[in-house]
């Protein structure tokens, strides 16, 4: 068969970066690579080709670190673990996990995260309740007890070396087959992985809309699966509408939460106020500021602190309105669809409240703080 004609031109005019190893071209997205040791450069204006290069398992890891390492990102992974291959690995070209894992194509996974602060994993133990609580929801078994999945984690965030970022953990009910059953899985697997924010943190105040997709129905919404497509399209539907984040009622129409945090409000009497957790995913974070929030009590900033229904007008001509979790910690938020709250500008117990939880990430008791041995 005749090579095609692009081959019979100089590399420096080839529009294909060629491993002539194999005579073959390389994929068309990566704008360059190393090969034995020398680094060719892809013209964008790339053509078409029917060769598809058969990979060993060494090309396809160095394929996988080079496309990570030439695209920009705003987040680095530092080191991962997977129960698959029992380690970890801090080679961003390995941090794979396999297709055939129920988790991939099937959904049937869980995961939470823990923030790293100053070399500390802050509320390790109460995320990490919430993780085996979300497996057993999910009928997942997982594969380490409680103590030897909290060893793993900590020692994978001491390998990262990471001192501010996330730890991020998953359980799926692991790798077999591409049935719909989960009886054909070997074993349930764990995965961790460390990330590091190269953006720095962002408090300033947003605008939210309410979702105009399906909130999860309670069973599903009270575990913190993987199946995270609303919660997606929600974010999405906030950003092209210029917002940061969509409000989700419950099937009542009371105040539900946001894709990935809670909500709470300031009420006009002054009380701190927050929607019921049965129906949601229950916040780490907002349940720890519920507990700090009896300081301002205590020296008159709020009066009180209610847990119940909200409905979205009540919402709306609330005094202060913030989101939380442990990705924004306390955010004000200063409009909800065309109401602007309060008086559009952040308030003193939002402030305060990020405050309280930014002082317990740093100088908390031992029942928030993990420390991590590096």
């Amino acid at each position: 068969m005749a090579a095609p004609s692009f081959l019979k031109k100089p590399i420096s005019e080839t529009p294909l970066v060629i491993d002539k190893s194999r005579n073959l071209p390389l994929p068309l997205h990566f704008s360059q690579f190393r090969l034995r040791g020398r680094r060719h450069v892809v013209k964008s204006s790339l053509i078409e080709s029917n060769h598809v290069p058969i990979l060993s398992a060494s090309e396809a890891i160095e394929r996988l670190r080079t496309s990570r390492e030439s695209c920009k990102r705003t987040q680095r992974y530092l080191a991962m673990y997977s129960s698959v291959f029992g380690g970890i690995t801090t080679d961003q070209g390995a941090m794979v996990i396999p297709m055939d894992d129920h988790m991939v194509h099937r959904g049937h996974g869980v995961f939470d995260t823990a923030a790293i602060v100053d070399g500390i994993l802050y509320e390790l133990e109460q995320h990490l309740d919430r993780f085996l609580g979300s497996a057993s929801k999910a009928k997942i078994k997982p594969p380490f007890d409680k103590e030897t999945t909290k060893r793993i984690l900590v020692q994978t965030a001491s390998a990262s070396s990471c001192q501010n970022g996330s730890l991020r953990y998953w359980l799926s009910s692991g790798p077999g087959d591409f049935q719909l059953s989960p009886s054909g899985c070997h074993q349930s697997t764990l995965y961790a992985i460390v990330i590091q924010d190269l953006s720095p943190p962002n408090y300033n105040g947003i605008k939210v809309i309410t979702s105009s997709v399906p909130i999860k129905p309670p069973q599903f919404a009270t575990m913190k699966s993987v199946n995270y497509l609303p919660n997606v399209l929600s974010k999405m539907e906030a950003e092209e509408n210029g917002a940061y984040a969509a409000i989700w009622l419950d099937e009542q129409g009371f105040v539900a939460e946001g894709p990935n945090m809670n909500v709470a409000f300031v009420t006009p009497e002054n009380d701190l106020l927050m929607p019921r957790f049965d129906k949601i995913l229950s916040g780490c974070t907002s349940k720890r500021v519920l507990e700090l929030v009896r300081h301002l009590v205590q020296i008159g900033k709020l009066r009180g602190v209610q847990v119940r229904d909200v409905s979205v007008e009540e919402g709306k001509q609330a005094r202060e309105m913030m989101l939380i979790g442990s990705g924004v910690v306390v955010r004000p938020v200063l409009q909800w669809d065309d109401q602007v709250i309060g008086n559009g500008k952040e308030g003193v117990v939002t402030e305060s409240l990020r405050n309280l939880i930014l002082e317990d990430m740093k100088n908390g008791p031992s029942t928030v703080r993990t420390l991590i041995p590096y």
